[in-house]
C-alpha cells in the first residue's frame, strides 16, 4: 500500500473505491422503503460510500466566562462572540474539521464512483485512544436516470423515500448543513441563589439565558451555512444541547452549554401544487 501524504482519500478507501468504480456487486443502506422511493424518484444506488477522520482534540479554548463574584455583571459568552479564543472557540473550529473532513472525503468517494449525490447520510463522532475522536460519515451513493444530473454531489441526512418526497414537491436536496455553538456562564451570586436546594421551585434565570443563548447562537449558525450553500431553505433533522459544569478556580463555578443542529439544505427547482403523495389511512376496527 502507498504511503499517504493526508491529501485526498486514504489508500485503503482509495482501493476500496476503486474496486466499486469497476462495476460488480454494490452495498447500500437503504432500506426497503428507501430503495422503493429511490425507484420513483429515478435514482439508482451505485454504492456504499463513507467518510473518517480521527483528529486529536487537545485545546479547548475557554478564556473567561464573563462575570467574576459580587461585583461581575455575569454575561453569557459564546464560541462566536468574536474573539478566537473565547467560549471555547478553538474546540468548536475542531468540531468544524472533523464534521467537514469527514463529509468530503465521502462526497470524493461518490465522486470517484459516478454518483450524483449520498442519501442517508449518519454522521457520528466517538471518543478514542489518547484524547483523540473519530468523526465519521456514512451514507449510500446515488446516481439519476435522467440526462439532467446535479452540478455537484449533493449529500443528505434524509432517508432516500423522504427525498423522493421532496423531489416530486419541487425541492432538490443540496448539502448537509449544522449549527455548532458552545457558551459558557459564570454562576454568579442570583445563579446560585435560585439553584441552591432551599430555592423552591423558582426559574434559575442564569441557566436559561445559557441555555437559550446557545441554542440561539447555532441556530443563527446554521442560517448563515444555508446562506452560504445558496438554497431557499432547510429542514432541521437532529437538535441536541447538553450542559456540564467547570471549576477553574476555588469558589469559582461556571456551567457550559453545548448546541448542535444538523439538517440539510434546499432549493427549489420547480413550484407546482399538486399532491406529491398519496396516502390510504387504514383505521383499527376493534
Amino acid at each position: 500500500m502507498a504511503e499517504w501524504d493526508g491529501q485526498g482519500l486514504p489508500p485503503v478507501a482509495a482501493e476500496r473505491i476503486r474496486r466499486a468504480a469497476a462495476g460488480g456487486a454494490w452495498t447500500s443502506l437503504l432500506s426497503a422503503p428507501a430503495a422503493a422511493g429511490l425507484e420513483v424518484a429515478g435514482f439508482d444506488p451505485v454504492g456504499e460510500v463513507m467518510g473518517s477522520i480521527v483528529q486529536r482534540m487537545g485545546w479547548a479554548g475557554y478564556r473567561g466566562c464573563g462575570g467574576y463574584g459580587w461585583g461581575g455583571r455575569p454575561t453569557t459568552i459564546t464560541s462566536s462572540d468574536g474573539d478566537r479564543f473565547s467560549g471555547f472557540a478553538p474546540y468548536v473550529r475542531a468540531l468544524h474539521t472533523g464534521y467537514d473532513t469527514a463529509i468530503g472525503r465521502l462526497v470524493a468517494e461518490a465522486t470517484a464512483i459516478g454518483a450524483d449525490g449520498v442519501v442517508g447520510i449518519r454522521l457520528g463522532q466517538s471518543t478514542e485512544f489518547g484524547g483523540a475522536r473519530e468523526f465519521t460519515a456514512l451514507g449510500t451513493a446515488v446516481r439519476a436516470r435522467s440526462t439532467t444530473r446535479p452540478g455537484r454531489v449533493f449529500t443528505t441526512v434524509l432517508a432516500a423515500q423522504d427525498v423522493a418526497k421532496l423531489l416530486r414537491a419541487g425541492w432538490m436536496p443540496a448539502q448537509i448543513v449544522y449549527g455548532i455553538s458552545v457558551a459558557i456562564r459564570h454562576d454568579d451570586w442570583a445563579t446560585r441563589a435560585q439553584a441552591s436546594w432551599n430555592a423552591g421551585n423558582v426559574e434559575v434565570e442564569g441557566y436559561t439565558d445559557l441555555v437559550g443563548t446557545t441554542r440561539a447562537d447555532a441556530r443563527r449558525l446554521l442560517h448563515d451555512a444555508v446562506r452560504r450553500s445558496g438554497a431557499d431553505g432547510a429542514v432541521v433533522d437532529d437538535m441536541t444541547l447538553s450542559v456540564w459544569s467547570v471549576e477553574p478556580g476555588e469558589n469559582h463555578r461556571d456551567h457550559v452549554a453545548e448546541a448542535t443542529l444538523f439538517g440539510t439544505a434546499l432549493a427549489r427547482f420547480h413550484t407546482g401544487t399538486a399532491a406529491p403523495t398519496r396516502s390510504l389511512t387504514y383505521l383499527p376496527l376493534r
